[in-house]
């Protein structure tokens, strides 16, 4: 019975050696006695025992979080950025015999390239341009990480931390720019209002029946306020027929 029991394990063991099963998204590098024979899945996969093993690779894209990097702008300013990294495995036998974890290769690559390609730019640039900077970091990533069997599918800076007095410097900058064009509108504001001002009174200079009328529209409007003593003021205009009765007689 001890023996059967016996024989009953080791017949498992095999088979557990012997048999593996893949998702969808997994391939196998199959080794056998250390050397790459090929990539295997997904579905049941048959190893010859104790000769072969196999090492299994997600094929799905990866996200990965860059720390966040200390980086010198080109304009000699601190700052803190991190970025997120998307990648995959296209190359599963490269990705094993080429490089000993790309995982880690990778996100080692990812920070000296972040901290690289950021000091290559100014602050202004930074902050206005992000997409050329995803772009190029994508770029040389999806260069190096080639050869390992890694694509490097996306690359966005998440993250600016900027000292606490660039900071302030940069809220009176744009307080004093908001201030700047606030002032500006209300000039261009009083040009339209003086050109107006100086139509209107063009065209009641020419028209006498004109400026007789807005007068009267101004009485009517001071007549509608509330106040005790109302002033009419009275155009010279009005005056010259008294005024020259006055000297006939």
């Amino acid at each position: 019975m001890q023996f059967i029991i016996i024989v009953a394990v080791i017949i498992g063991v095999i088979l557990s050696s012997m048999v593996r099963i893949l998702n969808e998204w997994e391939r196998g590098v199959v080794l056998r006695l250390g050397k790459a024979v090929g990539v295997r899945g997904p579905g049941l996969i048959l190893l010859i025992p104790f000769v072969e093993r196999m090492v299994k690779i997600d094929t799905r894209t990866i996200t990965m979080d860059v720390q966040p990097q200390d980086v010198i702008t080109k304009d000699n300013v601190s700052m803190q950025v991190n970025a997120v990294v998307y990648f995959k495995v296209i190359s599963p036998l490269n990705a094993i015999t080429k490089v000993e974890d790309y995982y880690f290769a990778t996100s080692q690559l990812s920070q000296t390239t972040l901290r690289s390609v950021m000091g290559q730019y100014q602050l202004d640039d930074v902050l206005e341009h992000r997409d050329r900077i995803n772009a190029a970091l994508q770029a040389i990533l999806d260069k190096h990480t080639d050869s390992w069997g890694i694509k490097v599918t996306m690359v966005e800076v998440k993250q600016i931390d900027l000292p606490k007095e660039m900071q302030r410097a940069m809220a009176r900058e744009a307080e004093a720019d908001r201030e700047r064009r606030a002032k500006v509108i209300s000039a261009e504001g009083e040009v339209q209002r003086a050109q107006k001002l100086q139509e209107a009174s063009l065209t009641l200079a020419a028209s006498p029946s004109a400026l007789q009328l807005a007068y009267m529209q101004t009485l009517t409007e001071i007549s509608g306020d509330k106040t005790n003593t109302i002033i009419f003021p009275m155009p010279i205009e009005m005056m010259k027929p008294f005024l020259e009765m006055a000297k006939k007689d």
